[in-house]
């Protein structure tokens, strides 16, 4: 599967006016409006399924800029975007997406911008702009751009009016939906993966490699949909062999209800019951003023982190005894939660955890206490290159000696350089007894790259 690349020049609209001979016309299909100077229809075909409710998706879009692999890659990433009344974000999401990845995710990744406005001025005048910024980006395969055209699109006016929705917004939800429909569709067989985001927001660093190593901490445990956001659906995780089924799904029921309900709906209908969120979260939303009516966003996620640890799929083990539901991987989720223990907190108390498989660690971040209380007064921080098992649970063997948690808190770089080995377990001993309780509130741990 290849296509060419196709990009929009200013000069070409002058088609629509110049004045040909009698004889080229007759050469020439008519020309209906200016969608048909924009770039040529997917190459993709459809199976002989029957399409008499559903249109063949992938065949009525337009690839308007960039070249697509004959090889899968391993995510794609799709956004959509309309014209807004105010700012306009979608350069600076790609800005993000490409400045936070590096050249070796990129290699792995494809970025599919659905142009979804029927202004087709504006996605003129867009296209450009894409070109000019992003024209390498384009020729190696790592950006595509697309388009439908307005007639391939349901009725978009007098639908129901679910939620007691005023006309307007049920119609721009709708039209949401189909949008989605198409780019969904188009995506099913760039890559192994794909991931929903929206056209206004900033991405953490290596957010590709941090999707990955999520993904085989889920081995073969079967899932549907794993979230890196909890905003909408930003952030949504599918597997590209389910694209088809969702894109289906999404046009199908387009009037009912908006987008991040019937994401739900797929996941559950799929056998997903429960949410699989993973945090800290990977994507931010940064829009100050909505893409419908141009009205005030204030919506932010509070479990975004630029630059994420790695934090390797470990069992955490303590003898500190947590105070209700604050246990101990509360400490290492990365989320807003956090490890509270109770006294006694004596002398030779640990806090573990242990990694699934050796890593070779460059930094390490633990942060104790809230608010000044219930740090940790007194502790080494310790590697060891294996893990024993005992009849307490484990013990961290071959152990190198980082250094001291200082007033509650430790943080060390560089670690690959003096301790050039892998590892298999981090833990936090304790030094010295104390009378307050504890609370670990983050252990960050970031592999070398």
């Amino acid at each position: 599967m290849s296509l060419s690349v196709w990009c929009l020049d200013m000069d070409w609209l002058s088609i629509v006016t110049t004045e040909v001979s009698q004889e080229s016309r007759a050469a020439q299909p008519r020309i209906k409006n200016a969608a048909w100077l924009m770039g040529n229809y997917s190459s993709e075909k459809c199976s002989q399924e029957n399409q008499e409710y559903i249109p063949c998706l992938r065949a009525l879009v337009r690839v308007l800029a960039g070249e697509i692999s004959p090889q899968q890659k391993y995510l794609t990433v799709g956004l959509s975007s309309v014209k807004r009344k105010k700012e306009n974000y979608l350069l600076q999401t790609l800005h993000s997406i490409f400045n936070q990845s590096s050249e070796k995710e990129l290699a792995e990744m494809v970025v599919v911008v659905l142009l979804a406005d029927f202004d087709l001025h504006w996605v003129q005048q867009t296209l450009i702009s894409i070109k000019n910024q992003f024209s390498a980006r384009l020729v190696q395969g790592q950006l595509v751009v697309i388009h439908a055209d307005q007639e391939n699109y349901p009725p978009l006016t007098g639908l129901k009016r679910n939620f007691n929705d005023a006309p307007d917004r049920v119609s721009f939800r709708s039209k949401q939906n189909v949008d989605y429909a198409f780019l969904v569709d188009f995506s099913a067989r760039l890559s192994k993966y794909y991931i929903m985001l929206e056209d206004d927001v900033s991405c953490s660093k290596g957010f590709l490699s941090s999707i990955r190593g999520h993904i085989n901490s889920k081995g073969s445990l079967p899932w549907v949909t794993l979230e890196f956001s909890k905003l909408g659906y930003i952030g949504k995780l599918y597997h590209s062999k389910d694209l088809s089924r969702l894109a289906h799904f999404l046009f199908l029921f387009y009037q009912e209800m908006p987008c991040d309900f019937l994401l739900s709906h797929f996941r559950t209908l799929l056998m997903q019951d429960k949410v699989i969120r993973f945090q800290p979260s990977l994507f931010q939303h940064m829009g100050t003023y909505s893409s419908f009516k141009g009205t005030y966003n204030h919506l932010k996620d509070d479990d975004f982190n630029v630059n994420p640890a790695d934090n390797p799929p470990a069992s955490v083990y303590t003898d500190i005894k947590a105070f209700k539901n604050h246990d101990p991987d509360q400490a290492y989720s990365q989320g807003s939660n956090y490890f509270w223990g109770v006294t006694p907190i004596n002398k030779g108390n640990f806090f573990l955890m242990a990694f699934e498989k050796p890593a070779m660690i460059s930094r390490i971040v633990i942060q104790t206490g809230q608010d000044g209380k219930d740090t940790l007064q007194s502790a080494e921080v310790e590697l060891g290159e294996s893990v024993l098992k005992t009849s307490n649970g484990v013990e961290c063997t071959e152990i190198h000696n980082l250094g001291i948690l200082n007033k509650g808190y430790f943080e060390l770089e560089n670690i690959h350089q003096t301790l050039n080995r892998s590892v298999l377990c981090l833990k936090i001993r304790v030094t010295a007894s104390q009378l307050d309780w504890v609370i670990i509130r983050k252990i960050q741990i970031w592999l070398k790259k």
